[in-house]
C-alpha cells in the first residue's frame, strides 16, 4: 500500500471556488478526491500523447439502412483485431444501432482505427472514451 503525502497548493479564489463547484455537481467526497481524479486524467492524456500501451473504447451509432456502413465497419473492425478486445451491438430503434468498440494496444493504432471509422459515410455519431490499461496509476 503507497503512503499518503499532504501537499499545498495556491489557487485565485475564483479558480478554487469553481474547482470547489465543479467537486460538489460531480459527487467528490473531498477536494483531495477531485484533484485525484484530474490528476489521473492527465496522465492517461499524457499515456495517450506518448505512445503508451493504452485502453479506452470508441462509441457509434448509425443508421444500418444507410449504404454499405455495416459492411465497411466490420472490415474496419476486422484490420485492428489485434486492438479489439470485444464489441458489442445494440439496436436503438428500427433504424438506428449502437456499436461499443472496446480496445487495448498503442494509442498510435487506436487513433488510426477511429480516424478510418470516421471516414464511413452514415456514422451519426462517433466518439472516443480514452482510458489507461493501469500499469501506471495508482
Amino acid at each position: 500500500m503507497s503512503t499518503i503525502t499532504r501537499i499545498s497548493i495556491s489557487l485565485e479564489e475564483e479558480l478554487l471556488d469553481k474547482f470547489d463547484a465543479f467537486s460538489e455537481e460531480q459527487g467528490y467526497p473531498t477536494r483531495s478526491e477531485a484533484m485525484k481524479t484530474v490528476i489521473r486524467e492527465a496522465l492517461v492524456r499524457e499515456e495517450w500523447t506518448e505512445g503508451s500501451h493504452v485502453a479506452g473504447a470508441i462509441s457509434m451509432v448509425y443508421d444500418h439502412h444507410k449504404g454499405d456502413v455495416v459492411r465497411k465497419l466490420l472490415v474496419a473492425q476486422h484490420d485492428f483485431c489485434g486492438e479489439i478486445l470485444c464489441s458489442q451491438h445494440v439496436h436503438l430503434d428500427h433504424t438506428n444501432c449502437m456499436e461499443i468498440i472496446v480496445l487495448r494496444g498503442a494509442g498510435e493504432r487506436i487513433r488510426k482505427l477511429l480516424t478510418r471509422l470516421r471516414r464511413i459515410k452514415g456514422l451519426k455519431h462517433i466518439t472516443l472514451s480514452m482510458s489507461t490499461t493501469g500499469e501506471h496509476l495508482n
